[in-house]
């Protein structure tokens, strides 16, 4: 059978060490979307490419729709921009998801980290100078399946995919700790969750100090049914493995 879907969700993620790493997150989040995409036009097959709200630059304090400009910081944000560049000037049919703040159930993410170390530690220290959305995903996973399941093809192009509401680090590391407690899984209920500025949490890189998405193109395309941040972290905490 022909392939008639690709769907691309690898990436140089680690964001500090792609300061350093510049050649190979270069090679994974620009150079290899081109190439998927040139061989998806060659063979006929719909892209789907998984973007970052990286490429904002983090300012402003409203939710960044789809036409809007642009403009990353940092290797990681301007590598994975490129890689959109790649993509939409290469394949023909493509779609480009940008989300944020991701966690799963497979691999390392904030909120297992978190629970960890709620749970060893008498205190943690969080920033509380960040904004964004959490976005679970199995939510994202559910869009890619709507795209492809759709009889009628969405219009191709970048879509904003993240779950509904923002908050803060600090906020989100809070709702974790009650969740964690409500499931049972967090045993040290009195560990004391400490906020930060980004400043007190050096890093190489400079984080996005704003970075809500708005689902406009999915409102408009195949309907926005992402669930408030808070209801789809209480499903994957409730099914937390040690």
């Amino acid at each position: 059978k022909s392939i008639k879907w690709i769907i691309n969700c690898a990436a140089y993620t680690a964001v500090d060490l792609a300061e350093s790493n510049v050649e190979l997150a270069t090679k994974l989040n620009a150079t290899a979307p081109g190439n998927i995409a040139k061989v998806a036009k060659e063979i006929d097959a719909t892209v789907i490419h998984i973007s970052t709200d990286y490429v904002f630059d983090g300012t402003g304090d409203s939710p960044r729709t789809e036409d809007m400009e642009i403009a990353p910081i940092g290797v990681y944000g301007v590598t994975k921009a490129d890689g959109e560049k790649s993509v939409s000037e290469n394949a023909e049919k493509y779609y480009i998801l940008r989300t944020a703040w991701l966690y799963g159930w497979a691999g390392k993410n904030f909120v297992y980290t978190m629970l960890r170390a709620m749970n060893k530690n008498p205190a943690v220290k969080v920033v509380a100078d960040q904004k964004g959305t959490p976005t679970f995903a199995g939510d994202l996973a559910d869009v890619i399946l709507k795209i492809i399941s759709k009889e009628n093809p969405i219009p191709y192009g970048i879509y904003h995919v993240t779950d509904l509401g923002e908050t803060t680090w600090w906020d989100f590391t809070k709702e974790i700790k009650k969740q964690g407690i409500d499931a049972g899984y967090l045993q040290n209920k009195d560990c004391v969750v400490n906020p930060c500025t980004s400043e007190e949490y050096p890093s190489p890189t400079k984080r996005p100090e704003y970075s809500s998405l708005r689902n406009l193109a999915l409102e408009c395309g195949v309907g926005n049914e992402m669930r408030d941040w808070e209801i789809a972290l209480k499903e994957y905490i409730s099914k937390v493995e040690d």
